[in-house]
């Protein structure tokens, strides 16, 4: 009698999970507009260093400069801002699905202690938030940075 191998063995079939009742839906982002706790969105960042600098930058279409701020406490970086929904002024707009988000956002990034705040730079420049802040020997920092427009 030939030998059985473990190809030969039957293969279990998986049973599936019941699925539940009142399901959950959560949204990927919240909606200010609808969201009754008035939640803040987070700023997506991407966060790299270069030889000379540490460089911050984010996709910020939409947001203008005088809605944004950035200031420096110690080791942290906090970016603050309002994206306005520019379709606000239609009332009757009805959503087939909004991945968007609209409304205040904020973002706290720790800083390495090798930076020189004091020469740091923000520039906006087809809607990506850029800041570069050059390495250097630990400052004790506190303060804004400026954003200009490129």
């Amino acid at each position: 009698m030939p030998k059985k191998s473990k190809l030969d063995a039957p293969v279990p079939t998986p049973t599936p999970e019941p699925e539940p009742e009142n399901p959950v839906i959560i949204p990927a982002t919240p909606i200010s507009n609808h969201n009754i706790f008035e939640e803040v969105g987070e700023l997506v960042v991407d966060v790299f260093e270069t030889k000379a600098d540490f460089v911050v930058s984010a996709a910020i279409a939409g947001v203008q400069i005088k809605d944004m701020d950035i200031s420096l406490e110690k080791d942290m970086m906090v970016i603050k801002g309002d994206r306005c929904d520019p379709h606000m002024a239609h009332p009757d707009k009805k959503y087939f699905f909004q991945e968007c988000y609209w409304g205040p956002f904020s973002r706290k990034i720790v800083l390495p202690e090798n930076i020189d705040i004091d020469n740091a730079d923000a520039q906006i420049d087809k809607g990506i938030l850029t800041i570069k802040i050059p390495k250097n020997e630990p400052s004790t920092g506190n303060g804004k940075i400026g954003i200009k427009s490129a």
